[in-house]
């Protein structure tokens, strides 16, 4: 795996098919190193850069599977709504790390 995109894959936690679908790559590229040159993997690592040095890696793990007002981070990743997610990472620069406990179903 080239070092940006082991580099994203340690930043956001994310497994090896989350990587593929969000650059829409198939595992030959992996192996070859193919994956350097994908302007995706740059913008991503720029756009989460600051966030990971601000609320650290451990939160931001966890707010991209945390759902939110554009739904979760990590399924917008994986669509490739790249807007979007830019969207949400802006969310998480202006209310920080927010996570609702989940209200039990009324009666």
């Amino acid at each position: 795996m080239s070092t940006a995109a082991q580099l994203l894959v340690e930043r956001l936690g994310l497994s090896d098919d989350e990587l593929l679908d969000v650059l829409n790559a198939d595992p030959l590229s992996v192996v070859t190193g193919e994956l350097e040159h994908r302007p995706q993997l740059a913008l991503l690592l720029a756009l989460t850069s600051e966030p990971a040095e601000r609320i650290g890696l451990p939160a931001l793990r966890r707010w991209l599977r945390t759902s939110g007002p554009h739904g979760r981070p990590i399924d917008l990743l994986t669509s490739r709504s790249f807007g979007a997610f830019e969207d949400a990472l802006a969310v998480l620069d202006d209310r920080g790390l927010v996570i609702r406990a989940s209200r039990p179903p009324q009666p």
